[in-house]
């Protein structure tokens, strides 16, 4: 199948960068659209930021300017840059993707990653 790991996440003070990155592996086909979504304590989870294979991105209204999604050059790899953290920025971080894997036949599903906190500071 496909697994999902996550990496760059951790304490930031306000205004302060932070990368993730996320890289799928496993028997992929294909990869469509790949995604960073967070999950504050005591809300649901959101849809920070998603690039699609042709580079479209969508990011929600709170870190337009700030954010900045793209994918690595095996287009396995996502990474979310955060610029001007904010304390509401923390949250635990999933990377998702839209994928075709291999297995006794193909398949396509949506997978997640195991999440990576990020915890802004103010």
């Amino acid at each position: 199948q496909a697994q999902l790991e996550e990496s760059g996440g951790g304490l930031v003070q306000a205004g302060g960068s932070l990368r993730l990155s996320c890289v799928a592996s496993g028997s992929i086909v294909s990869i469509n659209a790949m995604g960073w979504y967070r999950q504050a304590p005591g809300k649901q989870r959101e849809l920070v930021a998603a690039i699609t294979t042709g580079g479209n991105t969508n990011y929600a209204d709170s870190v337009k300017g700030r954010f900045t999604i793209s994918r690595g050059g095996a287009k396995n790899t996502v990474y979310l840059q955060m610029n001007s953290l904010k304390p509401e920025d923390t949250a635990v971080y999933y990377c998702n993707a839209d994928l075709t894997y291999y297995s006794d036949a193909y398949y396509t599903k949506r997978y997640w990653g195991q999440g990576t906190q990020v915890t802004v500071s103010s």
